[in-house]
């Protein structure tokens, strides 16, 4: 007879409790134990709940090695109004046999109806220090089972692969919304079409009035941001500072010869230079920035509401003013082909004229950051991540238990954006300049230019020649950002894998790295994507720069999105008419009726509104509230994680206190740990 304590612990959330039975049996080097019920007088397993039950075992099962749960209905009626089947949120397991001696087996996961899990001791292992025969079948079990669960569709040929389901009503809970925060999320979209429905505007589908009558709609949930926005918009100062720290900062690169199709000369830019140099000066200096749209060249463009839409692809030449002087706009050019009827705008140029020709280039924002650096960087792939490593990295896998909290939540906020946002006839469809076949022709082209630097961040900022460029909080945040995760995952990588011996003999994770490159990057092998992994130093580098997409860089390009929007001529969803083709025809009435339609207008910015901020069931960059990991090492790693993103935070606040407008999108209390909007 062998006694032992078990220790249950039930999750807190909304009806993370269950009236179910639950039972167990222990998993020993000499066999396995019968079920065992746990139950006492009244009622177990209520919501945040830890409670103890004596167990004892017919025989000695030797030393432990699993722990088998079981769960089932109850055989006595439910109390009215329970729902079946009853889910159960379990912590984890722990079992004491002598005081002091225990096993935690962490669980952090819902159980749906009935049917039996198996838990592992908490300490993370891979594959190849499972020396047990029960424990490599207990591995290769669960990823059949996962695999089974989760699987790859083709949701668009030539776009990363996604999760095979519909609906997020077909979502196993464990990577379903939280009951309050899906709340919460569906209560914000009603009231915002509610309040839009009831100003009239969402059914309108004429064109604005007057800039004075989109203040109406400007007063749609001001930020201090938007009010800045709004002020300043019309601007060149903030116009260029928006290539910097706006929602799309991913574009501009360091200018070191002209285009040949962009034929600027020195008497164009010569007011905004100033006497004493030119542009070949300027160049040589590195004081000339370029932000080049022409992916959007010839792509499809959209209707609506009966009219054809337009689009450009501009070209944007940018000057840095020595010492702390302002980034300045000096040129754009709205198509990719010089000519008479492709002009170069200039600072110069009539008031209606230049305004105009901004407004374009920030048309040309809005749809490359909503079709590549935000929905296919900033969730399509963060998704290829997630189900990757649900299929290919069992629950004690220490990469695993390092991924899990950075994957929360992103396969049900991307089914849901397939059902409500880029379906046809939803948002983008309606409401977008280039419509669904605009964005699908995008992610097509950017997929066969995409590459492994690109996605690591100091990379791409070496890559594009910026790192010395002023006032860019971006870089310098998300450089502190990136630090950190790194360091944190070297300290990880270091206790799992003593050597780039231990990577390469890994063959769980060759296969994570292996699946994300066919099904994320389609085996597309100038990419530069790795297909495996074989040092230290290679598993570091990716394990950060998967975190870091998931967390920091798609924070950085979402939470932003509102701010900029939500005065519509800062950032136009859509073109009515086509780009000028000469100068001096710009006006007031001619500018109004090149700007999206009203019901467009509202439609987006409800759209942007909901997927700027978080709707509660928050988790930051670095909270782990869910204990997956048990050891002290780790736990000591994710201690000193977290106080380096204090300190980030702190060195934030206080350059912020100086600026007109604070940058806060890379503070890490506003980052969270996943794509989960």
């Amino acid at each position: 007879m062998t006694k032992f304590r078990v220790r249950v612990s039930t999750g807190e959330a909304c009806g993370a409790g269950t009236w179910d039975k639950v039972s167990v049996s222990i998993v020993g080097t000499q066999g396995e134990s019968p079920l065992v019920p746990l139950d006492r007088l009244g009622k177990e397993f209520t919501a945040g709940a830890e409670e103890d039950f004596e167990v004892t075992l017919p025989q000695d099962v030797g030393a432990v090695l699993m722990l088998r749960v079981h769960k089932a209905p109850p055989k006595l009626p439910l109390p009215l109004g329970s729902l079946q089947p009853d889910a159960w949120f379990c912590r984890w397991f722990q079992l004491e046999w002598l005081p002091g001696a225990a096993l935690r087996f962490p669980c952090y996961q819902w159980l749906e109806g009935e049917g039996d899990l198996v838990l592992r001791e908490g300490a993370a292992k891979v594959s190849q220090e499972d020396h047990h025969p029960a424990l490599q079948h207990q591995r290769q079990e669960e990823l059949k089972a996962r695999k089974e669960m989760y699987s790859w569709k083709t949701y668009a040929d030539g776009w990363p692969r996604c999760l095979d389901h519909a609906t997020v009503k077909d979502l196993d809970l464990n990577i379903k919304y939280s009951a309050v925060k899906n709340a919460k999320f569906f209560f914000k979209v009603h009231s915002a079409f509610t309040e839009l429905k009831i100003k009239g505007f969402l059914d309108r589908i004429g064109l604005w009035r007057s800039l004075r009558e989109m203040r109406r709609m400007f007063n749609f949930h001001k930020t201090p941001a938007a009010e800045y926005v709004f002020a300043h918009w019309q601007e060149d100062a903030f116009f260029a500072s928006q290539f910097l720290n706006g929602l799309n900062p991913v574009l501009i690169r360091r200018c070191h010869s002209l285009p040949k199709n962009f034929p600027v000369t020195d008497e164009m830019v010569a007011p905004v230079l100033g006497p004493g140099t030119s542009l070949q000066a300027e160049l040589e200096k590195g004081s000339l920035f370029l932000v080049d749209h022409s992916i959007l060249s010839g792509v499809q463009t959209n209707v609506i509401n009966g009219k054809p839409q337009f689009s450009a692809a501009p070209m944007t030449l940018l000057h840095q003013r020595s010492g702390s002087g302002p980034l300045l706009p000096l040129a754009i050019q709205l198509k990719q082909t010089p000519g008479p009827d492709n002009p170069i705008f200039l600072p110069s140029d009539d008031k209606w004229d230049w305004l105009l020709a901004k407004t374009w280039v920030r048309n040309a924002e809005f749809s490359v950051h909503e079709a590549l650096t935000h929905l296919l960087h900033a969730h399509l792939l963060p998704e290829v991540f997630a189900l990757a490593t649900l299929r290919q990295l069992p629950h004690c896998h220490p990469l695993f238990k390092l991924l899990i909290p950075h994957i929360r939540y992103t396969l049900h906020i991307n089914t849901l954006a397939r059902k409500l946002l880029i379906a046809p006839g939803q948002v983008v469809d309606r409401s977008t300049g280039l419509g669904i076949g605009g964005f699908s022709e995008l992610i097509k082209r950017n997929m066969e230019q995409l590459n492994y630097s690109a996605l690591c961040f100091p990379e791409d900022i070496l890559a594009r020649d910026v790192e010395d460029i002023p006032g860019y909080y971006y870089r310098d945040d998300g450089m502190q950002i990136w630090g950190a995760i790194k360091s944190f995952v070297s300290e990880i990588v270091s206790i799992y894998y003593p050597s780039d011996v231990s990577v390469r003999e890994d063959q769980e994770l060759q296969a994570w790295v292996r699946e994300i490159f066919s099904e994320g990057f389609l085996s597309r092998e100038s990419s530069g994507m790795p297909s495996l992994l074989d040092t230290q130093e290679a598993l570091v580098q990716y394990v950060t720069m998967v975190i870091f997409t998931c967390s920091a860089k798609h924070t950085a390009v979402s939470a932003g999105q509102f701010d900029s929007c939500v005065w519509m001529p800062n950032l136009p969803p859509t073109m009515q008419l086509p780009p000028p083709t000469s100068k001096g025809q710009a006006r007031p009435e001619s500018f109004i009726a090149t700007l999206p339609p009203v019901n467009a207008t509202c439609d987006v910015i409800i759209a942007l509104w909901m997927l700027s901020k978080e709707p509660g069931d928050r988790r930051p960059l670095g909270h782990y509230p869910d204990e997956h990991f048990t050891e002290d090492a780790p736990r000591r790693s994710m201690a000193a994680f977290q106080r380096q993103l204090i300190q980030i935070s702190k060195g934030i606040a206080e350059r912020n206190r100086g600026l007109a407008l604070p940058y806060t999108y890379l503070d890490p209390p506003l980052i969270e740990n996943s794509v989960s909007i």
